[in-house]
């Protein structure tokens, strides 16, 4: 039975991910923008955002762009928590309302248990990260599939003191 459930959620993520596909570029990205707005506390005009995919899954760092922007720093840190809290209890309404329901990956990563992807988050000097990490390879690509969809909404700048923390897939 629990095979049956795996190939259905196989089936499931292959099947949001097309549709999703479609719409990119900069409307994508425009609209992606729109509905962060609201959601964000912080600015994304004055924040980096990276998603560096790793072997068990992947790295998200938000950084100020000001490393002496308190406030900001402080949002994004505060943010970044209750995020990692949140996918921790299988809560993914936030990146739903940025990004819609059909999200790439995300189908199948609402159907993880609580144990079964961590969420681990890290506070920063400069902002905050949330590593991502399962010994599930269905969730690894499904986390995959879903840092692609994030960067191909918001971008993946070069953090240079970020690379160099996950320089391969292998970390």
């Amino acid at each position: 039975m629990k095979h049956y459930a795996l190939i259905l959620a196989g089936l499931l993520l292959f099947s949001t991910t097309v549709p999703a596909l479609e719409k990119t570029g900069p409307e994508r990205t425009d609209e992606v923008l729109q509905r962060s707005q609201p959601v964000l506390p912080f600015s994304l005009e004055q924040a980096l955002q990276t998603f560096s995919k790793t072997v068990h899954g992947g790295v998200q760092h938000v950084v100020s762009k000001s490393a002496g922007d308190t406030r900001q720093i402080k949002l994004i840190q505060a943010y970044l928590l209750k995020l990692a809290d949140e996918y921790r209890k299988g809560d993914f309404s936030e990146t739903e309302r940025i990004h819609g329901a059909d999200m790439p990956g995300l189908t199948l990563l609402k159907t993880a248990t609580t144990d079964d992807i961590k969420f681990e988050y890290k506070a920063l000097e400069n902002g905050a990260q949330i590593h991502y990490s399962t010994e599930y390879p269905q969730f690894v690509q499904a986390l995959h599939i879903w840092f692609d969809a994030q960067i191909s909404d918001h971008g993946n700048p070069v953090v240079p003191e970020h690379s160099q923390h996950h320089s391969t897939i292998a970390e």
